[in-house]
């Protein structure tokens, strides 16, 4: 670690000389600006202000000529997630017909696009502007289409509707997307001061919004479950007894209430609701404490049916539990302290003063 001296200048300056090394790599000379953040430990952070072009990065993925589509599509996503501007892939031979589409059906899910292409070669840029995203509202955005897809759930189970079960698969991709997007954000912001500050953030609020994004897009994927189970069941003609119904649709209501009210606690900072929120979940375990064990129901050889709503109890649970961990997110959200001053804006070299 370098150290400096503070030097005076006039009678009320303090300055400190920048590296010649540093003000090189960021392409600065005599009257350019720099944004100074001051941290949450007191530390300062000089970094170049954000006009200052940074060079894309890329990255070289080489793809073995049997490597598995699977294996493509996470070295694609983490190279997105962890900020990458342009990926390259390479075949060692040509890309089959399989890592083809793997390779295309990854990008529409992600904000990227294929700008050249050949036998053995891909190029993808991404779209996005990381410093232009809205982290609070776009987690609304992303929230809402969840917990419609809860609402559609309820309604698909209260009135056996197969057509509503099979809307609801069709929006997970949805919050795929923005799911992506918000970590590619949030991961760039927690290593980019000047990101950071363009989009209100600090690295417990990192951390915070990482862990609702991961939460949100789990419920998604449990709602997904959910319909997919509802889909077996009716296309099987199969007739839930009235009570088991009942005691699903009445712990589904007190489950996705919970989850919509923690996840509008937590953008709004207001704990009042959080403790009722986790209580909750001993309501929902006395309503299936009431369907346990399962009646058998159907053929006698037929358990496939009964997996299936066992299936749907858990999944509801665990939304349940997912709801609570939220509200218990707020909690700790709500009561972080805030030791220093929000980040200066962009200040001049001369102009740090006492």
């Amino acid at each position: 670690m370098e150290q400096r001296k503070i030097m005076a200048l006039g009678k009320s300056s303090r300055v400190i000389s920048l590296p010649k090394p540093w003000l090189k790599r960021n392409k600065l000379e005599q009257g350019d600006r720099v944004s100074l953040y001051v941290q949450r430990d007191g530390s300062l952070v000089v970094h170049p202000s954000v006009d200052v072009k940074e060079d894309s990065k890329k990255i070289h993925l080489k793809i073995e000529s049997n490597e598995s589509e699977d294996s493509i599509i996470r070295r694609i996503i983490g190279s997105y997630l962890d900020g990458y501007t342009l990926i390259k892939l390479t075949s060692e031979s040509i890309f089959s017909v399989n890592q083809q589409k793997a390779i295309r059906q990854i990008v529409g899910t992600l904000y990227m696009m294929i700008i050249e292409s050949d036998a053995s070669r891909i190029m993808l840029e991404t779209l996005i502007d990381e410093s232009k995203v809205s982290v609070p509202s776009g987690i609304e955005r992303m929230h809402m289409i969840t917990i419609s897809m809860c609402r559609d759930i309820l309604s698909s189970m209260k009135n056996w509707d197969e057509g509503l079960a099979r809307s609801v698969v069709s929006l997970e991709d949805d919050v795929d997307q923005l799911m992506f997007l918000f970590l590619r954000s949030i991961r760039s912001a927690a290593i980019s001061p000047s990101l950071a500050n363009q989009l209100g953030l600090d690295a417990l609020d990192c951390l915070d919004y990482q862990t609702l994004v991961h939460r949100i897009e789990r419920i998604a994927d449990l709602a997904t479950s959910i319909a997919n189970d509802v889909i077996a069941l009716i296309d099987s003609k199969m007739s839930v007894p009235e009570n088991v119904l009942t005691a699903l649709i009445g712990a589904s209501e007190i489950a996705f209430t919970s989850y919509d009210t923690a996840v509008q606690s937590f953008l709004s900072k207001d704990v009042s609701l959080s403790n009722e929120i986790i209580d909750k979940q001993k309501e929902i375990d006395e309503i299936f404490i009431g369907i346990t064990p399962l009646p058998l129901f159907g053929e006698p050889d037929d358990i496939s049916s009964l997996s299936h709503v066992t299936y749907i109890r858990e999944n509801i649970r665990r939304i349940s539990h997912d709801a609570a961990d939220i509200a218990e997110l707020t909690i700790d959200r709500t009561y972080k302290t805030q030791r220093f001053p929000e980040p200066r804006a962009a200040l001049s070299l001369n102009s740090f003063k006492n």
